[in-house]
């Protein structure tokens, strides 16, 4: 197994972030890389219309943790670190729509670096695809998440508005014997 048998030691650092607190190894055909403790990540920066589908943890978690360090460390070069993500997602066995959104997804916020005219092919391939397989979930996602943005805005305003003002507290009644 690439990675070392044991499970992620993580503590969370705020709602978004989180420290790795044991290391993490992976073992790649020629290469070893550990995550050290301490490093911080947000396992996977997945869009918030699109949770549904890919969540920011799961099976994938290792290889989200290990992408980040590669490309935080500068140990090999961007497109480096999106092949080795990809190929630690299938050896993780993620399956193969979601591991290849996935990669497609991080060449997309990566800016395809160091991408080759076949990574570049391959890209607007799965690309093409899933934006094809999302469109709709995620345009009525969106819609939601903003009425729901809405209808928190207004019950935030209702309950500034009637809650009660607390009484000032009484001043203390200092008497001398």
């Amino acid at each position: 197994m690439p990675f070392d048998d044991g499970g992620i030691v993580v503590e969370e650092l705020d709602e978004k972030f989180w420290r790795v607190a044991q290391p993490l190894e992976y073992r790649g055909a020629t290469e070893r890389f550990v995550v050290p403790e301490g490093f911080r990540t947000d396992f996977a920066s997945v869009p918030r219309p699109v949770v549904w589908l890919i969540p920011r943890y799961g099976a994938y978690t290792k290889a989200a943790i290990l992408h980040d360090y590669l490309l935080s460390s500068g140990a090999v070069s961007v497109a480096d670190a999106d092949g080795i993500f990809r190929r630690s997602l299938r050896e993780l066995g993620v399956s193969v729509p979601r591991r290849w959104m996935m990669w497609a997804a991080v060449r997309f916020a990566n800016r395809l670096r160091g991408a080759t005219p076949g990574d570049i092919g391959l890209f607007l391939v799965v690309a093409v695809l899933s934006i094809l397989f999302l469109a709709v979930p995620v345009v009525v996602v969106t819609v939601y998440l903003i009425l729901f943005w809405f209808i928190e805005l207004i019950a935030w305003a209702i309950f500034r508005m009637t809650r009660r003002r607390p009484e000032p507290a009484p001043a203390p009644d200092m008497k001398s014997a």
